[in-house]
C-alpha cells in the first residue's frame, strides 16, 4: 500500500472539502437518514470564547456528563451535540481534560460539527495498575456501542494519547462489532513504555520479579510499592508494561520491521495519524524519533506522519499545532478517506 505523504506542521490549514455516505448506520439502524457531510474547513482557532460554545472560560466545559456502563466510573462527558464524534483516550494516570489541547480542540471541533467525548475507564487515574489493555477495549466498546444508540452516531474518530495509542492499536484488532463504527484514528505520542521504563534503576529486577510471579500463577497479584509509586500495579500489568515483547509493547525503536508489522499492521485497513513529538522527554536519547516515527508509520500501512518540533509528550508547548494537526486530518480526504471499510 502506497505510503501517505509525510506531514511537518503548518498554520495554514487545508481548504478541501469531502463527503459521505454513514455506511454503518446500514449497519447498525436500517433505515437512518444516509448522510455525512464534511464541513468546509475553517480559520485557525480564535482566542475568543463563543458564549454558546463547548469552552465557558479556562478549564470551564459546556456539555452532558452522561453513564456508558454499568460500573460506577463508565462516566463520560460530551461537549457539542453532534453525530460526530472523536473520543479521547488518554495514557497512564489520564482523566478529565488530560491535556492542554483539549480545550481549544473542543472549540475547534464544535466548529466543524464533531463533538469532543472525555470518559472514564477502569484504567483511568490509578487504575491503570490493576487494568489491561483488554479491559479498556471492552470499555470503549461500550461507550462506542452507547453514542450509536443512544446519541444516533453515524461514526467516530479516536484520539489516543501515550498509553491510549495502545488502546487504540489493542482495540482495532478486537473486531468487536462497534469497531466498525471507527473511521479514524490518531496516535499521539505512541512511545514505548518499556524504553522509558528501562532507564529507571529499579525496571530489571522487578521485571525479574514479575515474571517470576506470572509463572507462579499470581499475575493478578500486586508487585511491591517500589515498583511503581504512582499506583498498585499487578504482576501481569507491570510486565505487560515493562518486558519485551509484552501486550504493551508496540512501539519500541528495537523491535524489527516485520515485529512491528505484526503489532500494527491490521491498522492499515483505517485511516490513521500518528503525532510524534520530536521533544518527547519519554523517549531515551539514543532513539532516533524521525526512523522510529517513520517505521511506525509504515508498519501501519502508510499512516499520514505529523512531526511536531520541540514538542513535549502532551504538546502542552504545541497546542496551536496539535490541535491544527488533528483539525485538518479529519477535514482531509486521504487514500482511504472515509470510505467503508467492508466495500
Amino acid at each position: 500500500m502506497a505510503t501517505k505523504p509525510s506531514l511537518t506542521y503548518s498554520k495554514s490549514l487545508s481548504t478541501s472539502t469531502s463527503s459521505s455516505s454513514s455506511w454503518f448506520s446500514g449497519i447498525v439502524r436500517p433505515g437512518r437518514s444516509n448522510s455525512l457531510k464534511m464541513s468546509t474547513n475553517s480559520a485557525l482557532i480564535a482566542a475568543a470564547v463563543d458564549a454558546t460554545g463547548p469552552v465557558v472560560r479556562k478549564n470551564h466545559f459546556r456539555g452532558v456528563l452522561f453513564k456508558y456502563g454499568p460500573n460506577p466510573i463508565q462516566v463520560a462527558f460530551k461537549t457539542g451535540d453532534y453525530k460526530r464524534q472523536v473520543i479521547f483516550i488518554g495514557g497512564l494516570t489520564d482523566g478529565f481534560l488530560a491535556t492542554s489541547y483539549l480545550e481549544p480542540l473542543a472549540i475547534a471541533l464544535d466548529r466543524e460539527n464533531w463533538s469532543l467525548v472525555q470518559f472514564l475507564m477502569s484504567s483511568s487515574y490509578s487504575g491503570y495498575g490493576t487494568s489491561s489493555l483488554q479491559q479498556d477495549a471492552k470499555e470503549l466498546d461500550q461507550l462506542i456501542n452507547y453514542l450509536i444508540n443512544k446519541e444516533d452516531s453515524e461514526g467516530v474518530a479516536l484520539l489516543g494519547h501515550s498509553t491510549g495509542c495502545q488502546d487504540i492499536v489493542h482495540y482495532m484488532r478486537t473486531n468487536y462489532a462497534c469497531s466498525r463504527a471507527v473511521r479514524a484514528a490518531i496516535l499521539q505520542a505512541p512511545v514505548s513504555d518499556r524504553e522509558y521504563q528501562a532507564t529507571l534503576p529499579h525496571t530489571a529486577s522487578m521485571i525479574d520479579l514479575a515474571a517470576k510471579m506470572i509463572s507462579e500463577g499470581r499475575g493478578l497479584e500486586l508487585m511491591p510499592r517500589e515498583a511503581d509509586l504512582l499506583a498498585p500495579i499487578t504482576a501481569y500489568r507491570y510486565h505487560s508494561l515493562c518486558s519485551y515483547n509484552g501486550d504493551d509493547d508496540m512501539f519500541s525503536s528495537d523491535l524489527s520491521d516485520d515485529q512491528l508489522r505484526l503489532r500494527l499492521g491490521h491498522m492499515s485497513s483505517t485511516h490513521s495519524q500518528v503525532i510524534f513529538s520530536m521533544a518527547d522527554e519519554y523517549v531515551p536519547d539514543y532513539v532516533d524519533k524521525k526512523a522510529l516515527v517513520e517505521r511506525l508509520c509504515r508498519a501501519m500501512g502508510g499512516a499520514e506522519k505529523v512531526e511536531i518540533e520541540y514538542g513535549n509528550h502532551s504538546l502542552s508547548n504545541r497546542v496551536e499545532e496539535a490541535v491544527d494537526a488533528i483539525i485538518d486530518f479529519l477535514k482531509r480526504e486521504g487514500p482511504k478517506g472515509w470510505d467503508d471499510p467492508w466495500s
